[in-house]
């Protein structure tokens, strides 16, 4: 069984946070988490989930006799309640016996109310972790160097343009680079934004990048902030975009 498969390990880092990952199962997972980092990673991010879920509910404070029954287990208070250490009904406690029975029924009504009520968050939560589809690349540009090292790829879809910056790249103190769109049409050249210098970003696609026939992508080198004339000063490269 693959552990690590994403719909997998929610679930069962879900469990394992609430509780119904019991036995056996619990010892694997247990395992798991100190052999994989993702698994821990899972565990942790269930825990705030649910811990944020904890903090919206009300406190509730247990019947005194609850405390009572605990420490009488660890031998921390004297059986003086035959009723409650033993389990023994006299005659002269009927009242009680009949309260503690009352008392007992409603504790299984809340603890039954909780576990369905944990069944519920968990299977909302599961629903929303679900990983949304990324959207379907149409176009794509890489921007090479003089030396045909890729310096940028551009990843269009209809909802986003994503541009990722490669190890190839050394960004400049004093300068910008700036992306524009070349139209088919011959007309002039139109900003879509200054390039990432680290790692990339993810912006909404452009309508005008959708909506006209592209001869080219180029990047320019600008002044800090852009062009201050509305176009590009020196172009450095130029990157076909192609169809995928």
């Amino acid at each position: 069984m693959n552990y690590l498969k994403e719909e997998r390990l929610n679930a069962l880092a879900a469990e394992y946070v609430v509780g119904t990952l019991r036995g056996k199962a619990r010892t694997r997972y247990q395992k798991l988490m100190m052999q994989y980092q993702a698994v821990s990673d899972a565990t942790a991010q269930w825990e705030q989930y649910l811990t944020g879920f904890a903090e919206t509910l009300p406190p509730v404070t247990p019947p005194a006799n609850v405390w009572e029954s605990i420490q009488i287990k660890l031998g921390h208070k004297a059986a003086n309640d035959a009723g409650i250490a033993t389990g023994v009904n006299t005659p002269s406690d009927s009242g009680q016996v009949l309260d503690f029975e009352k008392e007992k029924q409603k504790r299984w009504k809340n603890l039954s109310f909780l576990s369905t009520a944990a069944a519920l968050v968990l299977a909302v939560l599961l629903f929303v972790m679900q990983p949304i589809p990324a959207p379907e690349v149409s176009h794509i540009a890489v921007v090479n160097n003089a030396d045909n090292t890729p310096l940028w790829v551009i990843e269009v879809s209809d909802e986003t343009m994503n541009v990722k910056v490669t190890d190839a790249f050394v960004a400049l103190a004093d300068k910008d680079y700036e992306l524009w769109m070349v139209p088919a049409n011959g007309e002039a050249p139109i900003s879509l934004g200054l390039m990432p210098e680290a790692n990339g970003d993810t912006r909404v696609t452009p309508d005008i990048l959708l909506s006209q026939n592209i001869a080219a992508l180029a990047v320019s080198l600008e002044a800090p902030g852009g062009s201050v004339t509305g176009a590009p000063t020196e172009v450095l490269y130029i990157a076909p975009i192609v169809s995928v």
